[in-house]
């Protein structure tokens, strides 16, 4: 499809300042971008390259027009309205109609004619999938398994039993969902596997990326809520529950029956222990380290930020004489009296 800057501005409802007949056929940084992409500016550092842009057309606000001198689509939130216009230029690829040949399909299973099965799949029996859901190459899919109408899975992704996706789901390469979580129990020394029979039940509008771990439940279920996103390489312990709309960034681990809100932001390499509460709202900074309850919502940050090692060395040994300084404290606390 050709899409004309006229065609843009209507899909994204933003003002066009230009030419509507130009003709955009890609997207590209305000540095580099060519005469036929669209850029955008959300971040002011990048303001300096507005004037000097060779792209077709920036995605501006209404405050930075005036430093444009190429065509503008003029919108209040630029990122979004870029997101909205990067899909309409670079729409998902179709796979072929049908089931492969190699594919193995077990018995009972309920597949719409509409859904696209990819090679070397395997699904196990009683398996129900909906109307346009695509399965990459190499996936598994196993008993009992539901999968919601227009969901994707990339190669390589595994559903173990029980799993239950919901519909417009994206599913990226090398998930495992509702693998057994890790419950265990020490016999006086030796430890003693607990089976884990409870489901995993993934909601509607979510995204996994890739090599992302979501366990089953122990007893109840894992659950992540509707329009959650999740990056690449995330643990998700059994029992966990995701609230509505929350964001999760690569590498963070959260421990089994932890209970997360909805609307909330999970920094990178995050970790959150297990058997506690974040209310909704809540924003972690990268690399904090939660081991208690957060009932307010806001942003909460832990660790100490990178400095000179020198420095780094001289605050360690400080802290480690923290509980010198402080007996000392109380010792001068106690003459004054």
């Amino acid at each position: 499809m050709v899409w004309t800057l006229a065609k843009i501005a209507s899909e994204i409802g933003a003002q066009l300042v230009g030419n509507a007949d130009k003709v955009i056929t890609g997207v590209g940084t305000l540095q580099n971008a060519k005469d036929t992409d669209i850029s955008f500016l959300a971040n002011t550092k990048y303001r300096q390259y507005l004037k000097s842009t060779s792209a077709g057309c920036v995605i501006v606000s209404s405050a930075d027009l005036a430093e444009v001198n190429t065509n503008a689509l003029v919108i209040d939130d630029t990122y979004v309205a870029y997101a909205k216009a990067a899909s309409l230029l670079y729409p998902d690829e179709q796979p072929d109609t049908g089931i492969h040949s190699s594919a193995v399909i077990g018995q009972s299973c309920h597949i719409a004619d509409s859904a696209r099965i990819a090679a070397q799949v395997y699904i196990g029996s009683n398996v129900k999938i909906g109307h346009n859901v695509i399965i990459g190459p190499g996936c598994i899919i196993e008993n009992d398994v539901e999968i919601g109408a227009d969901t994707r899975l990339m190669s390589n992704v595994t559903l173990c039993r029980k799993v239950q996706i919901g519909g417009r789901v994206r599913i990226h390469p090398g998930v495992v969902i509702g693998a057994d979580g890790f419950g265990i129990a020490n016999d006086n020394g030796k430890w003693l596997k607990i089976p884990q029979v409870g489901k995993v039940i993934i909601g509607n509008d979510v995204e996994i990326g890739a090599n992302t771990t979501i366990d089953r439940g122990a007893i109840d279920d894992t659950i992540i809520s509707d329009g959650v996103k999740l990056d690449n390489q995330i643990q998700i312990g059994h029992n966990v529950f995701i609230g509505e709309h929350t964001v999760v960034a690569g590498c963070v681990g959260i421990s089994g029956s932890t209970r997360i809100g909805a609307h909330c932001a999970i920094g990178g390499g995050t970790g959150i222990a297990g058997h506690i509460e974040i209310t909704d709202g809540v924003q972690l900074t990268g690399m904090s380290m939660v081991t208690k309850s957060i009932l307010t919502a806001g942003t909460y940050s832990s660790g100490i930020p990178v400095e000179p090692t020198r420095e780094w060395h001289r605050n360690v040994i400080r802290y480690r004489q923290l509980d010198k300084l402080n007996d000392k404290l109380k010792q001068l606390e106690a003459k004054l009296k």
